[in-house]
């Protein structure tokens, strides 16, 4: 099988729990560091799928890689090619597909719910999980569109747009890949606003929460990995 292509946007967002659940399947992966300058491949086609990481950058800033990496995406969907994406990769796939990207009402970050629906799209690729609300780790203040003929699987009571499926491709506004010391390291670099908001939690609060938060994160993630693994190109 060809290795899963892994985009990293910014040095402390990497692959996390998403490269250890591919090894886990014994599948191989290949990072491709946009924040070091890595070469972007030319296409898709070297790759059982795609998956495109978190940033600290806008999509609609005007960055060189962007455009290239959208026409990947593109052509890795035109193929029915696997694509998936966290946070900003999910806000990539979305903007490669003809959505668009904004501000949120308010930014999200720490744990929060996310309410999955109990449609049929939803049921495939969550399983037991559809209609229920879920446990998950938010870090964005942009938000996306769903592109034409996406499926809403899931939202939040302040970005109703979290998690999106289009045939075998699957973007998330929220994190389902981290690991606790990218939350410590994430932490460590920010602070939260004076002004209080149900949106914004403390680094203090993110930490605490962490224990008991992780292992429904993790079971999350293990539904969603699971079922996207199912369209990779042999």
């Amino acid at each position: 099988m060809n290795p899963v292509a892994i985009f990293r946007h910014s040095p402390t967002e990497g692959p996390g729990y998403f490269a250890i659940f591919l090894e886990t399947h014994r599948i191989p992966w290949q990072l491709i560091a946009i924040d070091r300058n890595d070469p972007l491949p030319q296409s898709a086609e070297a790759f059982s799928g795609l998956c495109f990481m978190g940033g600290t950058m806008s999509v609609n800033d005007s960055l060189p890689w962007i455009p290239a990496v959208c026409d990947l995406i593109l052509e890795a969907y035109q193929k029915d090619l696997p694509v998936i994406g966290h946070c900003l990769g999910g806000q990539l796939l979305s903007k490669a597909l003809g959505g668009s990207i904004q501000k949120n009402p308010t930014p999200e970050i720490g744990w929060g719910k996310i309410q999955a629906n109990s449609e049929t799209p939803t049921r495939h690729w969550l399983g037991d999980l559809a209609g229920k609300a879920l446990d998950v780790f938010q870090w964005h203040s942009e938000t996306f569109s769903l592109p034409e003929g996406a499926a809403l699987l899931a939202s939040s009571a302040f970005c109703p747009q979290q998690i999106f499926a289009v045939g075998p491709h699957l973007g998330m506004q929220c994190h389902i890949e981290m690991l606790p010391e990218m939350i410590h390291t994430w932490c460590a670099h920010w602070s939260a606003p004076e002004t209080p908001c149900a949106a914004i939690a403390t680094p203090e609060e993110i930490l605490r929460a962490l224990p008991e938060k992780l292992p429904a994160l993790r079971k999350t993630a293990n539904q969603l990995y699971g079922m996207w693994l199912q369209g990779l190109r042999p």
